[in-house]
């Protein structure tokens, strides 16, 4: 990341021929997926439904700098894991995220709106956002929030928040074709600054004080192992203590997307040869 932030510095200090300014404004469709303690095998079988809407400001044909807002859902369950004690733990969520961010992007080649020769440019961007989310599980065929349940034995008012920030990065490639309109493929990942986007992070809590703080659905939902016994577990793997997640690996997800993007912007003299 501070690489990618000082070659976007080092750039900003060389002007190229054909400066092209102003704004463009654009949406996309694509999809979202999940990494943390719940998809620990990296697997990509869970994907979401994403959309986005988003302005950015061409400074040159090198650089620009995008606002967007994001909506996607994520979702992961250890039936699916290639691990024996996750698929033992039983535990599932989603999550309808919506965030707003800022990046700066680089160009890799000199990318002009209209132009013949330079209608297209892979690129590279870093940034921040700011996202809330909200992870609920299936319960008696009900989706039930889990934040306030505080399954880790979190004490009332100290519930971690679900409005959080992170780092957004990624890449992908621009093409022009005409002076008004582009296409856009983009991935992005977000480094997040913490690891609930699951509601799994630590251990499992002190399961009578959890019931007498937050009730027995509250416990049902921190260890579900028990609903697999006696079916395939001959005991139940949460215990008061015990590893549930995994706190030294924040979560994540990507965000993958086909965007149409209409320029509204000019060329600077002396303009793109035709």
């Amino acid at each position: 990341m501070k690489k990618l932030f000082i070659l976007f510095v080092l750039v900003s200090t060389t002007l190229v021929a054909h400066s092209q300014r102003g704004w463009e404004a654009g949406g996309w469709l694509g999809v979202s997926h999940y990494f943390g303690d719940l998809n620990t095998d990296y697997a990509v079988n869970d994907l979401g439904f994403a959309l986005g809407a988003f302005g950015r400001y061409n400074f040159n044909n090198r650089l620009a700098f995008k606002l967007g807002a994001n909506y996607g859902r994520v979702s992961a369950d250890d039936a699916d894991s290639n691990n024996t004690f996750e698929r033992s733990r039983n535990l599932h969520f989603r999550s309808d995220v919506f965030e707003g961010l800022g990046q700066l992007e680089f160009n890799f080649l000199p990318y002009n709106h209209g132009s013949r020769e330079e209608f297209f440019s892979p690129y590279l961007f870093a940034g921040v956002n700011f996202y809330s989310y909200n992870p609920m599980a299936l319960y008696n065929d009900e989706w039930i929030e889990l934040a306030p349940l505080g399954t880790e034995g979190q004490f009332r008012g100290e519930e971690y928040y679900t409005f959080q920030g992170g780092m957004v990065y990624g890449g992908g490639l621009k093409i022009s074709f005409s002076y008004e309109w582009s296409m856009e493929f983009e991935i992005s990942s977000r480094y997040l600054f913490n690891d609930y986007l699951d509601d799994v992070s630590t251990v499992y809590p002190d399961f009578d004080d959890l019931e007498s703080l937050r009730g027995q659905l509250a416990v049902n939902l921190s260890d579900r192992s028990v609903e697999l016994v006696p079916e395939t577990l001959e005991q139940a793997v949460g215990e008061s203590g015990k590893q549930r997640g995994n706190s030294s690996d924040n979560d994540f997800y990507i965000m993958f997307g086909v965007s149409a993007v209409y320029y509204f912007g000019g060329i600077n003299c002396p303009g793109v040869s035709y």
